[in-house]
């Protein structure tokens, strides 16, 4: 998490962008604890939601994009052979493949919750020779719900953002669908207060 931190601090939005490309590929960073560190740094008013959000979201679709011409242009054996020096073993590319066939291009949507998942989704849509708009319709769609999701937990969490970092490590598998729930519960009270002020607020005045 260290390099993350350096390389938010040192290049601020641009860090962002290169981390998650970087992620994506399939480089050992810890994507869901940056986007929450990110999100947090926005708690802190360093750097702005929509700016944050905006990198974030071409990071993840310069990541995933690269990939995907990558599986077109080489295939197969160039993941094999060398998606286990990136940490792409052939347990994770089997097991991918294996929920392809179940869950067809919905996975590169899904995927990017599923830690060890997204990193070969876009190869597979590529070596199966998904249209560029079929894979992006789900790849950039999936994208926009994973970074808002952790970006905006992240914020609205503040300074606890450390629990939730430190339970995506030890319970990866579980916290995401977690997480998305904690953050719809947070935005409905975030909500529902907001309007019971303005209700308020508008009797007030009358």
């Amino acid at each position: 998490m260290g390099h993350v931190i350096y390389l938010l601090e040192h290049y601020g939005y641009y860090g962002i962008m290169i981390a998650l490309i970087g992620g994506i590929i399939g480089l050992p960073i810890p994507d869901e604890v940056l986007l929450t560190y990110v999100g947090y740094i926005v708690f802190q008013e360093k750097m702005a939601y929509l700016p944050s959000l905006l990198c974030a979201l071409i990071g993840a679709f310069c990541g995933i994009s690269i990939s995907y011409f990558l599986g077109i242009k080489l295939g197969l054996p160039f993941l094999q052979k060398f998606g286990p020096k990136v940490h792409l073993t052939n347990d994770k590319i089997n097991k991918t493949k294996t929920l392809f066939l179940k869950f067809g291009p919905t996975l590169l949507f899904i995927g990017y919750f599923i830690p060890g998942i997204r990193h070969v989704t876009a190869y597979l849509a590529g070596i199966n020779s998904f249209s560029f708009k079929k894979f992006a319709l789900f790849a950039y769609s999936g994208a926009f719900v994973w970074c808002f999701t952790f970006i905006t937990l992240g914020r609205v969490l503040g300074e606890r953002w450390r629990y939730v970092a430190f339970y995506i490590m030890k319970n990866k598998m579980f916290l995401i669908p977690a997480a998305v729930l904690i953050l719809g519960v947070v935005l409905f009270v975030y909500w529902k207060k907001k309007r019971k002020n303005s209700v308020e607020s508008k009797e007030v005045f009358e």
